[in-house]
């Protein structure tokens, strides 16, 4: 029989549960609305997109309450959006995008850009046919494995004296170009063209400085990696012949950041708008959304230096093309140039921008938080590659190193609705505590080889940590957010070796 605390536990967590669902609107099967009605202080409505399946399963989960948190931030518009891969993070959910206006004492959230500052994806495609590699898919892993340093706190061969360090800080993957580590074509097919303007080197403390200068051309620990694929199928012809991909061609992914350097830009700012969430007076329901107002000396500092930590990450995601079209180059006796390993894509995750979008019939200046979310900005748009114009946005979406990735386009929709935002991955189903416990007495790498799928890592922790079952499935992820027509389906990768950190 149950405890009476138990069953206390069970009627509260059924009375939690009436009481979210009755404040939840379906919109359509893809779409649901938090009601301001939720909580109060609430701002503004929360959008999440998922299946009434996700929904359900989000009911009870941090995050959900999260979304119904950053409701509260002073000036923002619209909607609190929840992407169908969210989960719990520190402030905002993962997977969380706002946008505050700088007119309406819009506030700015180092939580709302995460710890990892520019996180993001970069996709590399080349005329490397899949049977043509099929039997030495290993050795070409253990080569990257091996050249290229990985895991926490791993260094590795740039080393950066100080004024080096603040060029990357000010020029970003500009600065691994000029340095030899990859060619201009690079940057035009790079957010930002890899370099966001307003970066303040004089923002950072020294001990972001002193994390920051030997992690160039590092992977970083975690989820992050490098996947060898292969194109296994294609949704659009056209787009994807504008991105040079075809079914059977190996593709190589890069997923990794800025490192300790914008780990500690976080960790600084966080501490020191403690006191500016009190000195603006500031009301949040959750110290971690601590803020300060857009026009404010304190957000401006943070800006400056949340720029420079984006910089670094572009550079860092450089100088790692440079190493694998050096591996390539090795292995295949081949110029990279021949072997056509040019850079499809790179997108960010975790940023802060200042972006123009519609809203209730203006055209205003936003500062649009994407927390683990991808730019999904549609055809014609101005800050789009020319040779992409006409498609929209490539936006690449990574899987679990089991499953696809994908590669999606950004849509009109998604202007008009989600601040130009879309998924960027799996999303989490488990913490990393919970998958290790779930996963004793398993090889993961096994399981993986088994699928055909070669997993190298510093260690078999980060292996129980990733493991498949703890993320989302990838195709329904996908799948709604297609629907829901903020993004546009071009190929699908399926994971041939892997690299973690």
């Amino acid at each position: 029989m149950l405890s009476w605390l138990a069953l206390l536990l069970q009627e509260l967590s059924l009375s939690n549960f009436v009481m979210v669902i009755s404040q939840i609107e379906k919109i359509d099967n893809y779409r649901w609305l938090i009601s301001r009605d939720y909580q109060h202080g609430m701002r503004v409505p929360g959008l999440i997109y998922a299946t009434e399946e996700m929904i359900d399963q989000l009911i009870d989960s941090q995050a959900f309450q999260q979304v119904a948190n950053v409701a509260h931030l002073p000036g923002i518009v619209k909607y609190s959006l929840a992407m169908p891969d969210i989960h719990w993070g520190y402030g905002f959910p993962i997977g969380g995008v706002a946008a505050t206006d700088p007119k309406k004492r819009g506030v700015i959230s180092p939580g709302g850009v995460g710890y990892d500052i520019n996180c993001g994806v970069r996709l590399l495609r080349s005329n490397i046919k899949y049977e043509d590699i099929e039997l030495d898919i290993e050795s070409l892993a253990r080569s990257i494995y091996s050249f290229i340093p990985a895991g926490v706190g791993s260094r590795g061969d740039i080393k950066l004296s100080r004024k080096e360090e603040k060029a990357v800080l000010l020029k970003g993957a500009r600065w691994a170009v000029d340095r030899g580590f990859g060619v201009e074509k690079d940057l035009i097919c790079c957010e930002e063209s890899g370099q966001i303007r307003g970066a303040e080197p004089g923002n950072v403390s020294d001990r972001a400085y002193e994390r920051g200068k030997d992690q160039l051309g590092t992977l970083g620990s975690g989820n992050h990696f490098i996947e060898i694929q292969v194109v296994d199928e294609v949704y659009d012809n056209y787009a994807a012949s504008k991105m040079g991909l075809k079914r059977g061609c190996i593709t190589v992914m890069i997923h990794t950041g800025s490192r300790g350097f914008g780990y500690q830009v976080c960790d600084d700012y966080l501490r020191a708008m403690i006191k500016t969430t009190k000195k603006y007076n500031i009301k949040i329901p959750d110290r971690q959304l601590v803020s300060a107002p857009i026009d404010s000396k304190e957000a401006k500092d943070y800006i400056g230096a949340m720029r420079a930590a984006a910089n670094y990450a572009w550079a860092n995601r450089q100088c790692i093309t440079h190493l694998l079209r050096t591996v390539f180059e090795k292995f295949f006796s081949n110029s990279w140039d021949s072997l056509g390993i040019d850079l499809v894509y790179d997108v960010a995750h975790n940023i802060a921008k200042f972006e123009r979008h519609n809203v209730d019939g203006e055209n205003r200046l936003l500062c649009v938080h994407r927390k683990g979310a991808t730019r999904s900005f549609g055809p014609g748009h101005s800050e789009i590659p020319e040779n992409y114009k006409d498609i929209g946005q490539p936006v690449i979406i990574p899987g679990d190193m089991g499953t696809a990735s994908y590669v999606l386009l950004g849509t009109e929709v998604a202007m008009r609705e989600s601040f130009g935002s879309t998924c960027h991955g799996a999303g989490r189903v488990m913490s990393r505590t919970e998958a290790v416990k779930n996963s004793r007495n398993r090889s993961i790498s096994t399981e993986l080889r088994d699928k055909g799928i070669t997993v190298l890592a510093k260690s078999r922790k980060t292996l129980l940590e990733e493991m498949p079952d703890a993320y989302k499935d990838i195709d329904q992820i996908v799948g709604v957010v297609v629907s829901a027509g903020i993004s546009k389906k071009v190929c699908r990768m399926r994971p041939l070796g892997v690299i973690k950190g």
